[in-house]
């Protein structure tokens, strides 16, 4: 018997979780198999090894696993493969496989440009800053900048610049200064995150915190997991990582 297992980050946040558990309730609606469970890497319950065991407490002989992030960084190539890897080993008798993150995806493109046109439609006024978690790792940061680039086709006449909220630079919250203080700017910030968390309610405090001269404005978009294109291509991953053949290789 096949079985799916949604693994997301986890935050300390508890609307974080709620949402979590929503956004992958709306995807198991689109996926015909018969055992579904959500999970998390850290911070909040089940872990990934006790959903593991539930799956096969329930009669799974086969299970996939898929990411619930962004883009492939360390989370994705590193700390989630070596778990499920150990899993692997403690239940040699199960086919464990193991699906990507969303990475760069033109239905996220698309969700991202209508949050944009629901906040305003006088968005052609503002400097966009695109927010991301951040990553050291090379390919999230390529990523990063191909979405952006993507994202500068649909507003060919604002400045869209990346900036970042942990592990790379530009800081958010530099470039939000260097912005609105010494530039002048209106700003709309796009959240390129899935769920609310200390990273949105960090940020959202920090706009409240910068004084504006009169005909400036800061803004801020959606963050996107309630958008039904995110449903979507999480879906559309997981029949991806069903069709794979071959069993999660080992991380080196």
């Amino acid at each position: 018997m096949e079985a799916i297992v949604y693994i997301c980050h986890g935050s300390r946040v508890k609307e974080s979780k709620e949402e979590s558990f929503a956004l992958i309730d709306r995807v198991k609606k689109l996926v015909d198999v018969p055992i579904q469970e959500t999970c998390f890497l850290e911070l909040q319950q089940p872990s990934i090894e006790e959903a593991v065991g539930h799956v096969i407490h329930k009669g799974a002989t086969k299970i996939v696993f898929l990411p619930i992030l962004l883009l492939t960084a360390g989370h994705a190539k590193i700390d989630i493969p070596e778990i499920i890897y150990q899993q692997q080993n403690k239940y040699p008798s199960i086919a464990f496989h193991y699906g990507r993150p969303i990475e760069v995806e033109p239905k996220m493109i698309d969700a991202v440009t209508d949050h944009i046109h629901q906040l305003t439609q006088d968005y052609e006024q503002y400097d966009f800053l695109f927010v991301g978690r951040g990553s050291s790792d090379m390919q999230a940061l390529e990523d990063t900048n191909t979405i952006i680039s993507l994202l500068q086709k649909k507003f060919p006449n604002n400045t869209i610049e990346a900036c970042f909220l942990a592990a790379s630079k530009p800081k958010f919250e530099e470039l939000l200064v260097e912005k609105v203080t010494k530039q002048k700017k209106s700003v709309l910030i796009v959240p390129y995150l899935l769920f609310t968390g200390l990273l949105i309610k960090g940020m959202r405090k920090y706009m409240e915190s910068i004084s504006l001269e009169p005909n400036q404005k800061i803004i801020m978009s959606e963050y996107l997991g309630h958008h039904e294109n995110v449903v979507q291509v999480l879906a559309d991953r997981v029949e991806e990582a069903r069709g794979e053949r071959s069993r999660l290789a080992k991380v080196d």
